[in-house]
């Protein structure tokens, strides 16, 4: 492998991988509109619009794995006109260098009635699930070599808006009601995101693994209420206070607001039993999830180091 890695984006998955990359003594490019991200020696930070194809094509030379990390708005819409486009400019682009291209991809394309593995089909139409069922189909059909590493819900370090993110940890620390939705009891996947980074990062290193869709290690399926008692005892606070915003609220409210509408289209994963296997992909990549007390425990020391630097501001 090169010792140049292209991480695009710095969000919770890209500033991941970036530092993962860096700890194993790879140099890793880090390609954003604003020049953010996290601080490495390894890790240099450019400003590069990736949806520019030139710009793009100047900042990979020599590259020969990209882990495409961004994103945009939640809402239908703006999904169908910027990611496609996005996602051809850097498949483009990878095909130019022989490099394989690595997508964080979610459960939005899967029929969720059942414990979902990575032999089921991911053909959902319609809405946000039919723009990722597109996606999975684009890449598949590109003659640039990809992989697609499938998560749920993300919780840990750099995570901030997510349900297991700044909605639940930093009331739990504050010793403050959560108020989680759908249900606190249905059984609900949860993805640890430096469990998706390392599974990006050894199926990029892999050649065996390129054009498949693999499943990020993901540990038994919590309840949203388990999950908030595990950040709790991490911090050494009384277990959880949660209360349940029903689904039907997201719903009447939607009819009126486009965010919550946006939201609300997601509710049958916590309605329901929403599970994800990932065993299969685990024997492949090597890897197992990060065991759930762990995970949490490095989830809470990250908020508390966040909160100091932010007083300290």
């Amino acid at each position: 492998m090169s010792s140049l890695e292209i991480v695009t984006g710095a969000g919770p998955v890209g500033s991941t991988i970036a530092l993962q990359l860096a700890g194993q003594g790879i140099n890793v490019r880090l390609l954003t509109r604003s020049g953010s991200g996290p601080e490495h020696p390894l890790i240099e930070r450019r400003r590069v619009d990736v949806s520019d194809p030139v710009a793009l094509r100047s900042a990979v030379d020599g590259a020969t794995a990209m882990y495409h990390c961004i994103h945009a708005a939640y809402n239908a819409a703006d999904w169908k006109r910027e990611l496609p486009a996005a996602e051809k400019v850097i498949l483009d682009v990878a095909a130019s260098l022989d490099a394989v291209v690595v997508f964080p991809e979610s459960l939005y394309a899967y029929n969720s009635d059942a414990v979902m593995t990575e032999t089921d089909p991911r053909n959902v139409a319609g809405g946000k699930r039919g723009v990722r069922t597109a996606l999975l189909n684009a890449r598949a059909a590109s003659s640039t070599s990809t992989v697609s590493v499938v998560s749920s819900d993300f919780f840990g370090p750099y995570v901030r808006t997510a349900h297991a993110g700044e909605r639940m940890v930093p009331k739990i620390l504050a010793g403050k009601k959560i108020r989680v939705i759908g249900s606190a009891d249905q059984p609900h996947s949860f993805t640890y995101v430096p469990d998706l980074a390392a599974a990006m990062i050894a199926a990029a290193h892999n050649p065996a693994l390129w054009n498949s869709v693999l499943h990020a290690p993901t540990g038994p399926a919590l309840t949203q209420r388990t999950l908030a008692d595990a950040f709790a005892q991490a911090a050494g606070a009384p277990p959880a206070k949660v209360g349940v915003l029903p689904a039907w609220v997201l719903d009447a409210a939607g009819k009126v607001n486009t965010a919550t509408r946006e939201l609300a289209e997601m509710n049958y994963q916590f309605t329901k039993p929403f599970v994800m296997d990932s065993t299969a992909s685990e024997a492949l990549l090597g890897l197992e999830p990060t065991p759930l007390g762990q995970a949490a425990g490095e989830t809470v020391d990250w908020w508390r180091a966040e909160q100091a630097r932010t007083a300290a501001a």
